[in-house]
């Protein structure tokens, strides 16, 4: 994966671009910046595994919080979601990036090998809009409502002059082309965003269950974030969904929701998240949110991505906590988040829900 360059981050020079892989930049921070504080005695190394989505944002973390902590070195690759909750349950990763939290099931189950019990901490810190993107060639944007969208996915609107669609696009020139779904080939919180949407607003056409697995035979799938939006590029007629953050140059759908077409926006997506109460049950560290996208309120994104960070409450090394918890509290920052926007095009998250996921990482034993 490229590593692209931070705009706010003054220190980082073309010499001090920073991979995944863990390179650490050693240029003090320059003065304002969103890097954090410099000086740390914090030392050591963190591997993780997890989202692909939440890529951009963790180059702009690793590069800033590295920079500021000479001695640390992280390690984030993007392996898919599903991996990285696999890894985490398997002691593979200090600490994983979701685009879905550990369901009630898994946490009543257990056995995370990473953490010295089964207490660990899930802090939405990465909420992205989920675009709905296509290949066609001389369209940029079509209005597309969700039983239109679930029909194209399920495989009932499967040419683009569809009735469905043109009688929503007056005045697009709409091609007799094939449509040409992509969906991923692995595990995805992506995905079960997606199909969440899906079953939630057009239920009597999608009808299958939420899920992280593609459900329907047939369609093209493609491995990770990227693999999904180089599918679309490559073929015209062709139409995917993936972390907004990455389609850059694709068509975009503007996404019904009652009387509207709502386009993708960072502040489109975070209002439906801030309407979400959190699943009740969980720890005191486990903040996840119950989002329903059939209760999108006016102006609101409907398919928005919680991604979460993910680690323990109690580590039986006591410098993996600390390192640990304070990358997680530069992320929950204004300037993390800030950080995150910029490279990644994310909502940030409110200061109201700053408290909530600060009082949850401070669960997180450091002595």
């Amino acid at each position: 994966m490229k590593i692209t360059r931070i705009a706010r981050i003054g220190a980082i020079g073309a010499t001090a671009v920073l991979a995944l892989a863990g390179c650490a930049a050693n240029e003090a921070p320059a003065e304002g910046s969103d890097q954090p504080a410099s000086g740390s005695s914090l030392e050591g190394t963190l591997k993780a595994t997890g989202a692909s989505s939440q890529g951009s944002a963790q180059e702009a973390w690793v590069a800033a919080f590295q920079t500021a902590n000479t001695g640390v070195t992280i390690n984030y690759e993007p392996t898919g979601s599903g991996t990285g909750r696999e890894n985490f349950l398997a002691g593979a990763s200090d600490f994983i990036g979701s685009d879905r939290a550990f369901n009630d099931e898994e946490i009543a189950a257990g056995g995370f090998q990473t953490c010295a019990s089964d207490a660990i901490v899930e802090v939405p810190l990465y909420i992205s809009p989920v675009a709905v993107a296509f290949n066609l060639e001389g369209v940029d944007s079509l209005n597309l409502d969700a039983k239109t969208i679930a029909g194209i996915f399920a495989g009932t609107i499967s040419n683009w002059n569809d009735p469905a669609i043109a009688s929503q696009n007056e005045g697009v020139e709409l091609p007799d082309l094939a449509i040409s779904p992509v969906h991923r080939s692995d595990p995805s919180g992506t995905q079960e965003t997606f199909t969440s949407y899906l079953s939630a607003t057009a239920g009597d056409v999608w009808t299958y269950e939420p899920a992280d697995e593609w459900p329907i035979q047939g369609g093209e799938a493609a491995q990770g974030t990227s693999g999904v939006v180089q599918a679309i590029k490559a073929g015209n007629g062709a139409i995917g969904f993936a972390d907004a953050s990455q389609t850059a140059g694709l068509g975009q759908v503007h996404v019904g929701v009652g009387d509207e077409y709502v386009e993708y926006s960072s502040d489109a997506a975070a209002a439906l998240v801030e309407n979400s109460p959190l699943v009740e049950g969980r720890g005191e560290g486990d903040l996840v949110f119950d989002v329903d996208p059939a209760a999108a309120p006016a102006g609101a994104y409907p398919i928005a991505l919680v991604s979460y960070l993910i680690a323990c409450e109690e580590y039986e090394d006591k410098n993996t906590a600390a390192l640990v918890k304070s990358y997680f509290e530069y992320i929950a920052s204004e300037d993390g988040q800030e950080a995150a926007a910029e490279n990644a095009g994310s909502a940030p998250i409110s200061d109201g829900l700053r408290e909530k996921v600060l009082a949850a990482i401070d669960t997180i034993k450091v002595d």
